[in-house]
């Protein structure tokens, strides 16, 4: 395959950005997107020219650093992780944009790199549960409804990639913050912190600067992991419980 990537190109983060175009030549349909890079990377060093800076981790869809714009898509056309997207989701002599996240909670380092620690700052608010020392207990000691259980699981597959604010046409976080806190909070471990848990990581979204829901829906469409749309209201609901009650 022979592609014409337009490539976001920003050396430092105040520094002003441009998309830059390159031709790639001999490309597999069975690479990877990231490994597509890879060969663009490759022909920059040879040629002397300063390599694309881009996240990457894993490559196996479930760290969710390899956050990339494909074509005006959060992790490109495919439900799926930018670095387990495949070349043969595109056709030969295909122009491709690639961009980094775009959210002002997401500032660029360099390139295609984008600043994700505003979700590390919101899960130590209050994404944790309370643990007593010593070895840890049977699992088996605390019974766990399978409803309940079933649905942390759901939300625990949040990879935390980002996906569901460059997808937002408003840059909000709360599929993310909602994966996390109700994740933890249908569990019997979780319930220490149930009431401070959403009301510190509800505060400490907001004051990042993440923009405000409107349920456009599409962070749920672009979260490779599935996290459900439904998971923004039960957060909701479980957040309106916690005030009312801290009001007392």
């Amino acid at each position: 395959m022979r592609l014409t990537l337009r490539v976001w190109r920003q050396p430092g983060a105040d520094a002003p950005g441009a998309m830059a175009t390159y031709e790639v030549e001999d490309i597999s349909p069975d690479m990877s997107f990231l490994e597509m890079l890879d060969t663009l990377n490759e022909a920059l060093i040879l040629g002397g020219e300063e390599p694309v800076a881009f996240d990457h981790d894993c490559r196996e869809g479930i760290c969710g650093a390899c956050g990339l714009v494909i074509n005006g898509e959060a992790h490109g056309p495919e439900r799926t992780t930018s670095c387990q997207l495949h070349m043969r989701s595109f056709r030969d002599g295909d122009t491709i944009d690639v961009e980094p996240w775009r959210a002002s909670a997401f500032p660029v380092v360099r390139d295609l790199v984008v600043d994700r620690s505003a979700f590390d700052r919101i899960i130590q608010a209050g994404g944790y549960v309370s643990a007593p020392t010593g070895s840890a207990p049977e699992a088996h000691a605390t019974p766990v409804p399978k409803a309940d259980a079933d649905s942390a699981f759901e939300h625990a597959e949040c990879i935390g990639c980002g996906a569901c604010v460059a997808a937002c046409p408003n840059g909000a976080a709360m599929l993310f913050t909602s994966a996390k806190i109700n994740h933890l909070r249908v569990l019997p471990q979780g319930v220490p912190e149930r009431e401070t848990r959403v009301l510190d990581m509800v505060a400490a979204m907001d004051a990042e600067g993440f923009g405000g829901c409107t349920l456009a829906g599409e962070c749920a469409t672009a979260c490779p992991k599935g996290i459900p749309l439904p998971s923004i209201a039960a957060m909701n609901k479980e957040w309106l419980r916690a005030a009312r009650k801290a009001r007392r």
